[in-house]
């Protein structure tokens, strides 16, 4: 048999339900490939072995006794650190969180133990989660397993380079502006950030969120197959009543008219030829499987709801962030603070009101756009994956970073769910396609990711390359 590390979570979901293998192996398997690539990456900053074999003695006990172990069974998952699990520090990339001690899971968390997955590991972030590169103060760098020089992707980048590496099967990440998203598309793989209130979220930890935090940012997986982010997600979404933001709907839809729409510069982006070619290309691959794809010159508004989402993210109690910022001292946390601050200040009572107003009449625009399409191919970003650390070359490359991202950062504001899809490599660089629908509609999301997927994708798990 082949490397367990190297399986699908489906498949091995299904050997280990069988007990043609054990969640032990399967476990063995992820930790010896962790210590093997993990020093090259640094996208895992905090395991114990220990611990990862007696989460999966316990899955082979419920088989052993005739209990359905859940979904993903003995399937290695990483969780980013800046949600809680127990007994791990929630550090979200701070020295200053070094110390913040979860005592109970998040809910998502929670929801991969009682699916049956091991919990491999905790994966890097950067400071605060704000940017799309992984770097911080108290876990040092994550670098791209496809290309050091190459950004790993943000915020989770350790999510990114892990499942691309091999270190898990499916991997936990949180999405306000791209950050499962990028990584995905930064390292090769596949991303789904779902729609809000999809899959419940807590920190016990933490202090309560600000609202902009609570309406945009969301957590997801991912994973080297569509298949895979179908059945985390299914795995991910059980409910929880400490999120209030949790709705239970169905993950299947009423059934659409495969009808897609393509937009390669949407609200005036400049997508660079390679992206287009890549987003072009997979509408000729849904044509391929028998959708009807139109070519459109924009979307509903984009900038707008990137001009509010940003003011909603950092601009609410924007001094304190960027004091907290300036206590722990990280020079990309400051640069993304002090970079946005006459964008997204000053945040008062009345631009909050017209922040929540606007949010709605976009959401409407957008809803009503998907009465007509079962869902819109986009550029990722305008670029493809960045140098490492681009956003702290100097003023120009910080704006050009930002404006590159619009696609991502556009759609958390109204909530939607969006896949991104790995199709490809230009020379050694990861390219792919975002693929957007209507809330609750990740179904057709995956349903036009797989068709897309079946066309090709980048190699993956990969040796670390230099």
């Amino acid at each position: 048999m082949q490397d367990l590390w190297r399986l699908s979570a489906a498949d091995l979901a299904t050997l280990v339900r069988s007990k043609k293998v054990s969640a032990r192996e399967a476990a063995k398997a992820g930790l010896d490939r962790l210590d093997a690539v993990n020093p090259k990456l640094n996208a895992v900053i905090d395991h114990r072995p220990e611990d990862v074999l007696k989460q999966a003695d316990a899955v082979d006990a419920a088989i052993a006794r005739g209990e359905d172990p859940g979904v993903l069974a003995g399937v290695t998952v990483t969780i980013k650190a800046n949600v809680d699990q127990e007994g791990f520090a929630t550090t979200n990339g701070l020295k200053l969180q070094r110390d913040l001690i979860a005592r109970e899971d998040n809910p998502v968390v929670a929801n991969f133990r009682k699916a049956g997955a091991v919990l491999l590991g905790r994966t890097n972030c950067p400071a605060f989660s704000y940017r799309w590169f992984t770097t911080n103060l108290v876990h040092g760098d994550t670098r791209n397993p496809r290309d050091a020089s190459l950004t790993p992707g943000g915020s989770s980048g350790g999510a990114g380079s892990a499942v691309a590496a091999g270190i898990g099967h499916v991997a936990h990440g949180t999405d306000i502006a791209g950050s499962i998203r990028y990584p995905a598309y930064a390292c090769g793989v596949h991303g789904l950030r779902p729609t809000l209130g999809r899959i419940p979220a807590f920190n016990p930890a933490l202090p309560e969120r600000p609202i902009g935090p609570q309406i945009m940012a969301v957590s997801g997986p991912l994973a080297r197959t569509v298949n895979d982010l179908r059945i985390s997600l299914a795995a991910m979404s059980a409910r929880d009543v400490r999120d209030p933001w949790y709705v239970p709907v169905p993950l299947e839809g009423p059934a659409r008219e495969k009808r897609a729409a393509i937009c390669l510069n949407p609200d005036g982006l400049a997508t660079t030829p390679e992206v287009k070619a890549a987003v072009t290309d997979a509408g000729k691959r849904l044509e391929r499987a028998g959708w009807t794809v139109e070519m459109i010159e924009n979307t509903p508004p984009m900038r707008e709801a990137v001009e509010w989402q940003r003011k909603l993210w950092l601009g609410d109690a924007f001094e304190a962030q960027l004091e907290m910022a300036e206590r722990e001292g990280d020079p990309g946390a400051l640069a993304c603070l002090r970079g946005n601050r006459a964008k997204v200040t000053p945040m008062d009572q009345a631009n909050y009101a017209k922040a929540l107003t606007r949010r709605a009449t976009l959401t409407r625009d957008w809803m009503l756009f998907f009465e007509k399409y079962a869902v819109v191919l986009t550029p990722v970003s305008g670029e493809l994956p960045f140098p490492d650390h681009l956003d702290r070359k100097d003023a120009a490359s910080f704006e050009r970073v930002w404006e590159a991202q619009l696609p991502q950062i556009a759609t958390p504001f109204m909530g939607l769910p969006g896949l991104v899809v790995s199709t490809g490599l230009v020379g050694k660089t990861p390219v792919g396609v975002h693929i957007v629908s209507g809330r609750y509609r990740e179904d057709l999301c995956l349903l036009a990711g797989e068709a897309i997927e079946a066309g090709g994708v980048p190699p993956s798990p990969i040796d670390p390359v230099g």
